[in-house]
């Protein structure tokens, strides 16, 4: 089989299934079992299939048309310029949460970084390498701190790992900034997702109870706890939350609120200010 016709062949086998961009997504699984760049597919169309190549990539597709993430088929996901690992037990890192990075990166003050709820380890990462310093990331889950770890090491970061629930483990006034995508989707929304989305992606980084605000409300006071006198929080938010996020956070200083390309409030800030 040709690379010319086992791309066509992808792309209607994707397009049945009702795999949405059927074409570029033939084309990632493609290169993915060949281990080459897709303007290798557009040069050599008429090349031959290995039959090794073959056999993984209808696997690939197999899985994909299954409902399968291609980011979890690959096992990859680009954020912020870089290749970051991700498997079933992250969530995949998103474009909207660069806009997360880029807040931290023009607003927050030096000191003590933490990132709750790190995940892939995509936030954490890329601020140690952005800023060339050293960050914390914790997580409630050591699946994910595994995959983080792993990520950290790859790319060279200076990122330390802690396994907790939210920022337990830290000492009042010990922080300077507290970063955070937390879990934010309201468990009443969970039969709109996609099923790429709700049946492959780690419910607990997913659902904040019926309203999506239940993360929020633990985090913010515990920022407020651990964060020193003029200390920095920026969390990510989802759509429609934001006149919540603005009254928990009527005691903070300097609240701000970023609107993604869509137009969306998707990210909000605030400085810990005097106080008890």
């Amino acid at each position: 089989m040709t690379l010319q016709t086992a791309r066509r062949q992808g792309r209607e086998l994707l397009e049945k299934a009702g795999v949405e961009v059927p074409a570029l997504t033939a084309d990632v699984l493609l290169c993915f079992a060949m281990r080459c760049e897709r303007t290798y597919l557009f040069a050599h169309p008429e090349q031959e299939l290995r039959e090794v190549e073959w056999l993984h990539y209808g696997r690939y597709l197999h899985e994909r048309m299954k409902g399968k993430p291609t980011q979890y088929v690959t096992k990859r996901q680009e954020f912020y310029g870089r290749e970051f690992r991700v498997s079933p037990d992250v969530l995949i890192p998103r474009p909207e949460t660069e806009l997360l990075v880029d807040t931290v990166l023009k607003e927050s003050p030096g000191g003590v970084i933490v990132d709750v709820g790190t995940g892939s380890g995509a936030v954490a990462v890329t601020l140690a390498l952005e800023l060339n310093r050293p960050v914390v990331a914790v997580d409630i889950s050591a699946p994910a701190l595994r995959m983080a770890a792993g990520n950290a090491e790859r790319l060279r970061a200076p990122v330390s790992f802690l396994q907790m629930d939210l920022l337990g483990g830290f000492a009042a006034g010990t922080v300077d900034v507290v970063v955070s995508n937390p879990p934010y989707v309201p468990a009443a929304d969970a039969p709109t997702l996609s099923r790429e989305v709700h049946d492959w992606e780690p419910h607990l980084a997913l659902f904040a109870g019926e309203d999506g605000l239940d993360i929020y409300r633990r985090l913010v006071p515990e920022a407020w706890r651990v964060l020193r006198v003029g200390g920095f929080l920026a969390m990510e938010i989802g759509a429609g939350e934001a006149n919540a996020l603005r009254e928990m956070l009527s005691n903070w200083k300097d609240v701000r609120f970023f609107e993604d390309l869509a137009g969306i409030p998707r990210v909000v800030t605030g400085r810990r200010p005097k106080g008890a």
